[in-house]
């Protein structure tokens, strides 16, 4: 269990811990009793029976809740395949049964049954009897007044029936013909809710940054000299801090009131509080019902920004489906603690509810822990009509308004929306939060989504109006996300109506299919989009997002150059000073191949910095720290948890890898050279190496009967080049040297074997631009032979010309796989082996034949480790250019663009376009 995953379960045990001690069940307080588990991983069974596909016709059981297809019932569909008359459309009925025990004592009460997610249509009978009308609409909470059809002191029976296809067909454009998965089932909670005769049927609340408080209460009744006492209370303490209260005189109550000296809410520190509402008549306390919630104000001021408590925001933010693999989008505790701790790790302060409300849980859990939620009522690209939609809405306010996370309405997404529904958000939400469009330029904000680096819709640059769009950098496979962040980033922050963004998506939407052997299934291209694996496994965006999305940020430094030990350092938070947080700074000595030492070790705390400042710091580094060959500083934000790491080659590649190995105790042998026809064979110390004539190429190499089949043949990336001349000799010292003149880059190629039986390859460097993704000279060797590979560069994460941040400098070392991110899930091994890296300095191969070791003198390299095997299905976007050799060393490598865009859209043309100045290629070859 890693560190992030600890702090949010510990941060969740105290905030549960305050929510029951907040919730003391007295004999009058608002009672919920679960007739399923309170989540997939409680789940209850109840008798089950489905109408058509797996498993059909026959009563068994099924745990609740949960998704039918997830428990082999039923049939699994993509929403897209409504489109593909090949594919057989679930239109299932799923049957439920089970009982419950109503006590004598509920006599007088109001019971009332709660459905809070079942997809689609749903008919509930309860002793027999239809108890309501059939609800319609998959992500919502429903619930009906039961306490006429009960039995009390006894047993009693409730039926349900699920209709997985709406009768409404609104409903089924809006949520079943969606590029989501499409599920049906009770996935959610089903509980009673136990009232007295009087009592609240709705609270809504308004409580502003500046300690202004404003409640809606509706009562079923109203009760004869009776009046409603609030009381405010700290949860951290269980204190009392304020006390009001109201006559009653109306079953609709408005309670307003200025409270002193609170904490407001914001995701950087996210305090809340506790608001009883006391139900008193003649004295007496009738009823009473707790609500958590946080002070904090939301505005959109048009052609300006978001604000929230009078602070400008810019979201960092990701789209989230509620889904996990072998549930469905039935979710546990753990899965939501998990999505929270990760979404924080990657430093993001926000999150889009991705196309339908969230579970209860997961917005209790964004309240405590700290996010902004974009809410959103589904409409993927068609609307509910205005018979359903109006409804709909009303029940996601009902459910979720109060919670303070929640600061944006969405009003369905690309075109699933219906104007004319909007007006029951500013109806019946009394906070009045913004309502946006996602796509859509709408009411003061933009929100057009997967705009490019230079987006030509122009609506960002021109419109005047706030743009924040809700889905960018879409991250089929390993394009978007991480890659054109930095880019996007830097561009879009420089405006003053940007507010920031959400990156298309969380996770790879994939489903474990029971039905197919157990595979992990994405609909082709259609869902694996993540920043995280299925299981949240780590791509190497993960650690780009952190990066640039880090609140605390050093400006760009080169240890390798003249650096006093000084840096830039700003703050990114939004709300947050940083005289709490720190840095620790590490100079670490790397041992060869064996590993790395810590020489030097400090704190550094930071001065008082409010958001938007920066100072410049000292590192406080040791005299004698160019001893060392890794500077790494790690940076710990305002509640003590690491939020970024740099770490930085101290030394350029030549005078590094003489610190990294041992140069002492090189013996020397004799060299014999035999030539025929077609090669050169220069033996020395049981290596021979084969060198071609015609072109002066490496063929390969035999150490002691073993052929290492490492050749360059010849492989340059990115120039078409062709051998002019090629001629050999012994040098003084007796080493041998093969000489090969081209005529365009690399102009001379030059192999030198020494006494020592190292091998020395210079290639000359280019001397005007060369307009190519891929530039450099590479190798070509046998893939199957790969075992494992050391390296020392950054790692240990590859990287693309547009994603560069998120790795370090140090020695890494990695088993070979063959990992296609975002698809080979039944192989999926991260971080990956085969791509770039970048400032590369050594490389030891191990291989079926022996070692090769290979170190550079030459700085700014990238090293490409084999080619990664694109997925089937990679649109071109993501499909950027490929070395023709194996093993390469590169001056430039390719961008990386998305499922839409190209690399070349999505990128700004400096990190495209040609480098002016390189440096001679030099490398040293050992091979053992």
């Amino acid at each position: 269990m890693n560190f992030l995953f600890r702090v949010g379960l510990l941060w969740f045990f105290f905030n549960f811990t305050l929510l029951v001690s907040g919730n003391a069940q007295n004999p009058y307080s608002y009672n919920r009793i679960y007739l399923s588990g309170k989540d997939a991983a409680t789940a209850v069974n109840w008798k089950f029976r489905v109408s058509e596909g797996r498993n059909a016709g026959t009563w068994s059981q099924i745990p609740v809740p949960s998704n039918w297809e997830m428990h082999g019932f039923g049939t699994f569909n993509y929403g897209h395949d409504h489109r593909d008359k090949s594919k057989t459309l679930g239109k299932e009925i799923g049957e439920y049964k089970t009982s419950f025990f109503a006590p004598r004592e509920w006599k007088g009460k109001v019971i009332r049954l709660v459905f809070d997610g079942v997809m689609t249509d749903t008919e509930v009978r309860v002793n027999g009897k239809i108890v309501g009308v059939v609800h319609q609409g998959g992500f919502y909470r429903f619930g009906y007044e039961i306490d006429s059809y009960l039995n009390l002191g006894k047993e009693n029976t409730l039926e349900v029936k699920v209709s997985k296809r709406s009768a409404n067909e609104s409903v089924n454009k809006a949520e079943r013909e969606a590029d989501f998965w499409i599920f049906g089932g009770i996935f959610r909670p089903v509980f009673l809710e136990v009232f007295p005769e009087n009592h609240f049927t709705r609270i809504a609340l308004d409580p502003k940054g500046t300690g202004d408080f404003k409640a809606l209460l509706t009562l079923n009744d109203v009760p004869k000299d009776s009046k409603i006492e609030l009381d405010l209370i700290d949860p951290k303490t269980g204190k009392s801090i304020d006390k009001i209260s109201q006559e009653v005189d109306s079953d609709s109550i408005w309670m307003t009131h200025h409270f002193l000296n609170i904490k407001t809410w914001n995701p950087e520190s996210p305090n809340l509080y506790d608001a009883i509402f006391r139900l008193i008549e003649e004295g007496e306390i009738t009823y009473e019902k707790t609500e958590r919630f946080g002070f904090r104000t939301v505005e959109l001021r048009p052609k300006d920004g978001i604000y929230i408590n009078d602070n400008k925001v810019v979201f960092k933010g990701v789209n989230r489906h509620s889904f996990y693999p072998n549930t469905g989008r039935a979710l546990s505790e753990q899965n939501h603690l998990e999505d929270i701790a990760l979404m924080k790790a990657m430093n993001m302060n926000a999150v889009r509810m991705s196309h339908y409300p969230p579970d209860e849980r997961f917005l209790e859990l964004t309240d405590s822990l700290g996010l902004f939620v974009l809410d959103e009522v589904t409409g993927w690209q068609d609307a509910y009509d205005t018979e359903v939609g109006p409804k709909l809405v009303l029940e996601t306010i009902l459910k979720d308004a109060n919670h303070p996370s929640v600061v944006i309405w969405d009003h369905g997404n690309e075109g699933g929306w219906n104007f004319e529904n909007e007006k029951g958000f500013h109806e019946y939400d009394i906070q009045d939060r913004p309502v946006i469009y996602p796509w859509l330029l709408r009411n003061n904000i933009d929100t057009f989504h997967y705009p490019t680096y230079n987006t030509k819709e122009g609506r960002f640059d021109k419109s005047g109006e706030i743009f924040m769009p809700t889905e960018f950098l879409h991250g089929l496979y390993d394009g978007g996300l991480g890659a054109g962040l930095n880019d996007f980033w830097n561009k879009y922050s420089k405006s003053p109506l940007h507010a920031g963004g959400f990156l298309w998506v969380f996770s790879d939407e994939a489903v474990l299919r029971d039905d197919l052997e157990g595979k992990l299934d994405t609909d082709g291209n259609h869902a694996p989009d993540g920043i995280l694996g299925p299981f949240r496994e780590k791509e190497g965006s993960f650690y780009t997002i952190r990066s640039v999305w880090s609140p605390i940020q050093l400006a760009d430094f080169d240890p390798k150059e003249a650096f006093d030990g000084k840096v830039l350092l700003s703050n990114h938070y939004l709300f947050s000073d940083l005289e709490t947080a720190y840095l620790e700074v590490e100079v670490l000595k790397i041992k060869g191949w064996e590993g790395t030492n810590v020489l030097s070790s400090k704190k550094i705390s930071l001065p008082s910095l409010m958001p938007g400042q920066s100072e410049m710091i000292d590192l406080e580094l040791p005299d004698n720290w160019k001893s060392g060959d890794i500077l790494k500083i790690k940076a710990f934000g305002i509640h003590g948890k690491e939020v970024n790491e740099w770490a930085l080659s101290i030394h350029k590649p030549l005078e590094g890898n003489k610190s990294y190995f041992d140069q002492s105790g090189i013996e020397v042998y004799p060299i014999k050279v035999r030539e025929s026809v077609s090669d050169l064979q220069i033996e020395v110390d049981g290596r021979i190496y084969f060198f071609g004539k015609s072109n002066g190429t490496l063929e390969m190499v035999k150490v002691n009967r073993k052929f290492f089949y490492l050749s360059q043949n010849p492989t340059i990336e990115g120039v078409e080049s062709k051998v002019k001349n090629v001629s050999w000799k012994k040098l003084k010292d007796g080493s041998i040297q093969v000489k090969a003149i081209y005529e365009a880059y690399p102009t001379e190629v030059t192999w030198t074997v020494l006494p020592t039986s190292e091998l020395k390859f210079e290639a000359m460097a280019p001397t005007s631009p060369v307009d190519s993704p891929l530039l450099g000279l590479g190798f070509s060797y046998p893939e199957s032979k790969i075992k494992s590979a050391n390296f020392i560069g950054n790692g240990p994460y590859r990287v693309w010309g547009n994603r560069m941040e998120g790795v370090g400098f140090g020695l890494w070392q990695k088993e070979f796989n063959n990992t296609q991110t975002g698809y080979s899930f039944d192989s999926l091994v991260y971080p990956e082996f085969k791509g770039f890296y970048s400032d590369f300095h050594a490389l030891q191969i191990f291989t079926e034949d022996g070692e090769i070791d290979i170190r550079s003198n030459t700085p700014n390299l990238f090293l490409s480790l084999f080619k990664p095997q694109y997925p089937d299905d990679s649109t071109p976007g993501i499909k950027p250019v490929q070395t023709v050799s194996d093993i390469a060393f590169l001056y430039k490598i390719p961008a990386i663009g998305t499922k839409f865009h190209t690399a070349e859209e999505m990128t700004p043309a400096v990190t495209l376009g040609p480098k002016t100045v390189y440096e001679k290629l030099e490398l040293w070859f050992r091979f053992r």
